[in-house]
């Protein structure tokens, strides 16, 4: 099993684009992918998964009207995943991490903190969703946070742990391995940057409304061929 595979899943507009249907529709196939993917992929093979829904930038750059959709389908999709049987069958808590507090309508945060109490006390695999996250914002935090306490306590010692501990995502794993469709092989902001600091990458072609189960496991299998040396 992998411990923690993390998945940037570009491509939604120029699938959409490329199938002559508007940007919305790409959204919507692109969370059915990752239906699939939760269905499927918390029985043995991964324990814990995360997807970046949405960036700052997808949320103060692109036109309005998309943004709402994407407000929408966040919170369609969201009630959705409660009613999967997996979630609770395999008992997959859900983490929702990023400024989806500071930016989200009040509605669209009841249904993601309702998510989060309703599987908190679940701990056989976790499910995490980056909404209004960019990386770089968030070192910058973590800098900020460590600032403030070494102006408290002069002789706080900065080590990794302290940098971890001070990330958003300081309770998850580092990352094994990172997907990215839709082929642009980059990063973006600064994604996780701390906790794919040793990671593996797997780049595709494929927008991801088209990266199905195949497609995935297709992906585990070449990070299962490869050598992890860790930086060694």
């Amino acid at each position: 099993m992998i411990d923690h595979i993390a998945i940037i899943p570009d491509g939604n507009r120029r699938w959409a684009k490329a199938n002559g249907k508007n940007p919305e529709q790409g959204h919507l196939e692109g969370f059915e992918r990752t239906r699939e993917i939760i269905e499927q992929a918390f029985d043995g093979r991964v324990k814990n998964i995360t997807f970046w829904g949405a960036s700052l930038d997808n949320l103060a750059k692109r036109p309005q009207d998309e943004v709402r959709h994407l407000y929408k389908n966040f919170h369609n999709y969201i009630k959705v995943l409660l009613t999967y049987k997996e979630i609770h069958s395999q008992k997959v808590r859900i983490n929702i991490i990023g400024l989806w507090r500071e930016m989200f309508p009040s509605t669209l945060q009841k249904v993601i903190q309702k998510a989060i109490d309703a599987t908190k006390d679940y701990s056989n695999y976790t499910l995490n969703f980056l909404l209004g996250y960019n990386g770089d914002e968030e070192m910058l935090q973590a800098i900020r946070s460590i600032s403030e306490r070494k102006l408290a306590n002069p002789d706080l010692k900065i080590t990794p742990e302290l940098v971890k501990q001070s990330l958003y995502t300081k309770d998850l794993p580092p990352v094994d391995l990172l997907i990215r469709t839709g082929g642009e092989p980059h990063n973006s902001v600064g994604f996780m940057m701390w906790d794919t600091a040793n990671s593996q990458y797997y780049f595709t072609d494929i927008n991801y409304p088209d990266f199905n189960m195949q497609e995935f496991d297709k992906a585990i299998a070449e990070y299962n061929t490869r050598g992890k040396r860790q930086g060694k």
